[in-house]
């Protein structure tokens, strides 16, 4: 469904079952899974890949050399950068940085992510974060800058584990059992 406000260029490519809405344009060389919704006046720029089943809310710039795995959340008036240091009288479309933004992940509304950085499965950015630096899997970010405060399961849920050590916690949600070993956090899947 492409709703009659929504500009969806030639080349452009759209999954089945996926929505694009009010004013919203997806660029020509945009690559767009199944199922994914694209809210009211979203930006998908032409070096954009977006997985299935992504929600990308109202108000969302996905620029050049940005993609997002299956399953990611966007939230309202999120922004991707592609380029470190932007100056209107100098063209460095040959410096877009890539980012990458792995499967599951949640981006809280208005948060904003600095180019060249990999955002974990799972992990979760709560809103207005500003983040400059590589999240790990099932990391909870917060903040200007961004920073770690802590574990979500992959359900959406806190974790009851440290920041760092070794440790297990058990979702109460899922019963999924979840190990922290040193700085990283895995998910036991049967």
């Amino acid at each position: 469904m492409i709703h009659e406000s929504a500009i969806v260029d030639q080349g452009a490519i759209i999954g089945e079952g996926s929505r694009v809405w009010h004013f919203s344009h997806v660029c020509s060389g945009a690559h767009i899974g199944k199922s994914v919704s694209l809210g009211q006046n979203v930006f998908v720029g032409n070096k954009v890949r977006i997985g299935n089943n992504c929600k990308i809310q109202n108000n969302v710039s996905i620029y050049d050399n940005i993609t997002l795995e299956h399953d990611v959340f966007c939230g309202p008036s999120v922004v991707f950068t592609n380029v470190y240091n932007p100056r209107a009288f100098i063209d460095r479309k040959t410096e877009y940085r890539d980012t990458l933004v792995k499967q599951g992940a949640t981006i809280g509304a208005n948060c904003t992510v600095i180019c060249g950085i990999e955002i974990g499965k799972f992990a979760f950015l709560g809103a207005g974060s500003v983040v400059r630096e590589s999240v790990p899997d099932f990391a909870l970010i917060v903040g200007n800058p961004g920073e770690q405060i802590g574990w979500m399961s992959a359900l959406g849920k806190r974790l009851k584990l440290p920041l760092a050590g070794n440790a297990t916690a058990i979702c109460e949600y899922t019963g999924e059992i979840y190990k922290l070993t040193g700085s990283k956090v895995t998910r036991k899947v049967e």
